[in-house]
């Protein structure tokens, strides 16, 4: 076998496993929304647990993509991105016995790194594919998360649905990435030659 097929076999195996892995988080962050805008709205121990459960699993899902991706030390972004969202997970079960203010304050900072270290994940992959969608995700996150931490400062009661809106953006970039690879994929596999 040669190291040219090697290689493609190595490449085809990443793009996969990236493409399940965006499949997932978009199913995660579309599954998230609808549940924020139903049950968290009318019920606050709902919310309370899907506040908890949001950067909860953002830490479990760059853990898991990391250790896939050559591991936790070949992907810092990652290893610091599911840090900071466990340091959160922590901070916002603090912050749900102060207020939901102290809680959008949470996820503002949080949006902020995140983001940062999402975008430096994409600049990073760039070679992967799809990296475009990460970058502008990892971009707008960071705006958001400015956004929540001047909402936090205000005077309008926050509620789970001011953070619903950047879960459903979140979705749509992971979904467009995944289906970015697919169709990348799929056009490789059509003209690869026959053997």
């Amino acid at each position: 076998m040669s190291n040219q097929t090697i290689q493609t076999t190595n490449s085809d195996a990443a793009s996969q496993w990236l493409r399940s892995y965006y499949f997932v988080r978009a199913a995660f962050s579309v599954g998230w929304v609808a549940a924020a805008f139903t049950l968290g709205k009318s019920s606050p121990p709902v919310a309370a647990a899907l506040l908890v459960a949001y950067p909860a699993w953002d830490a479990i899902a760059n853990i898991g993509d990391a250790q896939r991706s050559g591991g936790v030390k070949a992907n810092p972004s990652q290893a610091l991105n599911a840090a900071v969202s466990i340091v959160t997970t922590i901070a916002v079960v603090i912050a749900l016995g102060q207020s939901l203010y102290a809680v959008l304050a949470v996820f503002g900072v949080w949006a902020i790194l995140s983001g940062l270290l999402q975008l430096a994940t994409g600049v990073r992959r760039w070679r992967a594919g799809a990296q475009w969608a990460m970058i502008l995700s990892g971009a707008q996150s960071a705006l958001a998360g400015a956004f929540f931490v001047k909402l936090a400062t205000g005077d309008a009661a926050p509620s789970i649905t001011d953070i619903a809106p950047y879960a459903a953006f979140g979705a749509f970039y992971f979904l467009v990435s995944a289906v970015w690879l697919t169709v990348a994929q799929t056009r490789r596999t059509a003209v690869k030659p026959t053997a």
